[in-house]
């Protein structure tokens, strides 16, 4: 896994496409908040940018598929 791009962000990461914290919101249907919560929890990487965050697509996407569960 030392090879995938979204593990580690000190690599190159000219590929890599970056998400205000407003896209992802949008992009999970939550609110600025909880995407704050989760980038401050640790669950989801971010890049600070000044005073701003910047997340790696890739890293929504996993967190996304790791959060799916079965009901019943």
């Amino acid at each position: 896994m030392a090879d995938s791009p979204h593990k580690d962000l000190s690599g190159d990461v000219s590929g890599v496409t970056f998400l205000t914290v407003a896209e992802v919101a949008a992009m999970m249907r939550v609110s600025k908040m909880t995407v704050y919560r989760l980038v401050h929890s640790g669950e989801l990487p971010a890049v600070r940018v000044g005073r701003s965050f910047r997340v790696p697509e890739d890293e929504v996407n996993e967190y996304l598929r790791k959060s799916y569960y079965s009901a019943g």
